[in-house]
């Protein structure tokens, strides 16, 4: 046989308890009421027992009905506040951390700012690198004419060179 321990035995109980809390604020249990109540009132009406000790009995089963109620139901209150005291704690833990998010986005939010300004700076000198590649394609454009220009006049003076070699070497030879 298994030996239950006390904590298992007050859940055991406050589980019956609860079960019957629930029951005592349902429709069957006004039902059942309604009838012990009119089976009493109708076991005086027929004079099976005396009326006074019918209300006697009646009135003692109310008081007692009603302390005990008003037991289970400071018994529901207080799970009830445990209850709301967890969820409580939970909401200002939530509430933290949905703070916590706020400060996150926000600072995402300055560092998206500030990456998007650092690419406004790169996009801007990207355009300035552009132009200055431009620029020196055009002067290698430049510099290409104009060493095709000094090429034809290096060709010019190579030509004139041998020409006055030609004329130089012909006016030095003897004649015959």
């Amino acid at each position: 046989m298994k030996n239950k321990s006390s904590p298992e035995i007050t859940n055991t109980l406050e589980d019956k308890l609860i079960h019957f809390t629930q029951w005592v604020g349902s429709v069957q249990s006004v039902i059942v009421h309604t009838i012990i109540f009119t089976t009493a009132f109708v076991l005086a009406a027929f004079e099976i027992f005396p009326f006074d000790k019918i209300l006697l009995v009646l009135t003692t089963l109310v008081s007692l009905e009603a302390i005990y109620l008003s037991i289970f139901i400071q018994m529901s209150v207080n799970r009830n506040t445990k209850a709301i005291e967890v969820v409580e704690h939970e909401i200002e833990e939530i509430s933290e951390d949905l703070e916590d998010l706020a400060d996150d986005v926000e600072e995402v939010a300055k560092d998206i700012d500030e990456i998007q300004e650092d690419v406004e700076e790169i996009t801007e000198d990207i355009e300035n690198i552009e132009k200055d590649i431009d620029e020196i394609q055009e002067d290698v454009e430049e510099v290409a004419k104009d060493i095709d220009e000094i090429q034809e006049d290096v060709e010019e003076i190579t030509e004139d060179i041998e020409d006055l070699a030609e004329d130089s070497a012909a006016t030095t030879q003897p004649k015959p």
